[in-house]
C-alpha cells in the first residue's frame, strides 16, 4: 500500500508548512493526484486518517483529494486526448507514439490552518 507512504510525505511537508506559518494546527489538506500514479483514493483517505489519529496537531483535520484524469499528446499527429490508464494510443492515427501530458501529479495544492490570535497589548 503505496498510499500510507504517499500520506507520510504529505502530513510531514504540511506539518513544516503550517509549523514554518505559526499554526496551531492543521485544518484541511487539498491534493492533486494523476491516476497514472495507481494510487487510491480510498485508500489515501484512510492513510490519512490513521496518520491524524491521536496527533492533536492534526486532530479533525480533512482531506480533499482531486483526481487528475491522464491526458497524452501523439508524437506523429499532435493530437491531445484523454483516456484511461491502458489505452493510450492516439485516437486519430492509432500511433503508441505519445507522451503523457497530465495524470502523474502528486502535489499539495493547499493547506488550511489554524493560526493563534495575536493577543493586543
Amino acid at each position: 500500500m503505496h498510499e500510507l507512504g504517499i500520506m507520510t510525505g504529505v502530513m510531514e511537508s504540511a506539518r513544516s508548512a503550517a509549523e514554518d506559518a505559526g499554526a496551531e494546527r492543521l485544518l484541511a489538506v487539498t491534493l492533486s493526484v494523476g491516476e497514472m500514479t495507481e494510487a487510491i483514493e480510498d485508500a489515501l483517505q484512510f492513510a490519512f486518517e490513521a496518520l491524524c489519529e491521536g496527533e492533536p496537531f492534526f486532530e479533525g483535520a480533512t482531506l480533499t483529494v482531486n483526481m487528475i484524469a491522464p491526458k497524452s499528446r501523439c508524437l506523429e499527429c499532435g493530437t491531445t486526448f484523454s483516456h484511461d490508464r491502458f489505452h493510450m494510443f492516439c485516437p486519430e492515427c492509432d500511433s503508441f507514439a505519445t507522451e503523457l501530458i497530465a495524470g502523474r501529479e502528486l502535489q499539495i495544492d493547499s493547506i488550511e490552518v489554524d493560526l493563534p490570535d495575536d493577543e493586543e497589548a
